[in-house]
């Protein structure tokens, strides 16, 4: 009976294996999602937005999930970082090294203080701290 049960729980995760492989595809540009045929946009013009993209996108780009968290609790057209102008460079600073709420603290090993300082100006576009 146990191998029975070994060999249907090897046959349904090798299954499950090779649909992923053979559904799932990666680009330059975008992750398309294996099981939901969704592409998250990686996409960036200028320097600091590839740095947001490579540092905080996974998380807070379309299907992110801080992206997914913020739209329960904030209007959905502020749920999207990129999109909003009310954001500082200091709130932007503060929120990455504190955390907040699901959204653990970024270490300076993830992201050094150059590095955060670009992509809190990327995203404040120019609002004054």
């Amino acid at each position: 009976m146990r191998h029975a049960i070994r060999a249907t729980l090897l046959l349904v995760v090798g299954h499950v294996g090779l649909a992923t492989a053979a559904e799932s595809s990666v680009s330059g540009t975008s992750i398309e999602n294996a099981f939901r045929g969704a592409i998250q946009d990686r996409s960036s013009k200028t320097a600091d937005e590839a740095l947001f993209v490579e540092k905080c996108s996974m998380c807070h780009r379309q299907m992110g999930m801080g992206t997914v968290s913020l739209a329960r609790r904030v209007p959905s057209e502020r749920a999207m970082l990129e999109k909003r102008t009310d954001l500082t460079v200091d709130f932007v600073k503060v929120i990455a090294r504190r955390g907040l709420t699901n959204m653990p603290r970024i270490s300076r090993i993830e992201v050094d203080d150059a590095q955060l300082d670009r992509i809190a100006r990327y995203l404040a576009k120019g609002n004054s701290p």
